[in-house]
């Protein structure tokens, strides 16, 4: 259903939080009219907000375009309702601490299984690229970069775990320290929040004293 013209316009307002149609058309490499009519195609099947922002310069107001809620559907969710429905009678049935034991037992496994694969990193560069590629064939949306005086950046704009990290929140620190364990150092861990600069996302910060 999703044009790669659309997917284009989606992934880039994913990262952005949302951009008025002039930037974004130069973000896709497209024209302004192209995008518009993408744009709008996509908010008249629910997946895009329209609004309008002043202009910097004298003029009429930008349209300007973003994500709605309906939207997130289109990113992987790993099954997340029925994940929840599971955790949350598994709970009933056999305690309170249960969906814990068995989320730490699902990032010990993924732990496992990913382990061998980076430890053939010659690197930290490449370690971190290869954990980044595994994240994004678990379903996440993430980027990384790298500052040759800050470090690595890893920035997730989606984690299709997340409404089980909402529910079940020590999660949060099971995946974090999984993490820590694959890279073999400390990595910082931070939520931004999200709004006109930028989408919510988790970023993981990985400082130079840390790979020297």
């Amino acid at each position: 259903m999703i044009k790669p013209q659309w997917r284009a316009v989606l992934e880039e307002l994913k990262l952005s939080g949302g951009l008025p149609v002039s930037e974004l058309a130069r973000q896709v490499n497209a024209s302004y009219m192209a995008v518009k009519q993408h744009c709008e195609e996509l908010k008249k099947i629910g997946y895009l907000d329209r609004s309008r922002i002043p202009r910097t310069a004298v003029g009429r107001p930008e349209i300007f375009y973003s994500l709605s809620a309906k939207a997130d559907a289109l990113f992987p969710q790993a099954g997340a309702d029925f994940t929840l429905d599971v955790l949350d009678e598994l709970k009933g049935l056999f305690g309170e601490s249960t969906p814990d034991k068995l989320l730490f037992q699902h990032f010990q496994k993924q732990q496992a299984k990913w382990q061998p694969l980076l430890a053939k990193a010659e690197s930290l560069a490449d370690k971190a690229t290869k954990l980044v590629a595994l994240r994004e064939k678990a379903g996440c949306f993430i980027r990384c970069t790298h500052d040759p005086e800050s470090g690595f950046r890893i920035e997730e704009f989606h984690n299709p775990l997340q409404r089980v990290f909402d529910r079940y929140p020590r999660a949060v620190a099971m995946e974090h320290r999984m993490i820590e364990e694959l890279l073999g150092m400390r990595v910082g861990r931070r939520e931004l929040a999200g709004g006109r600069a930028g989408q919510p996302r988790v970023i993981f910060e990985i400082p130079i004293p840390a790979i020297r």
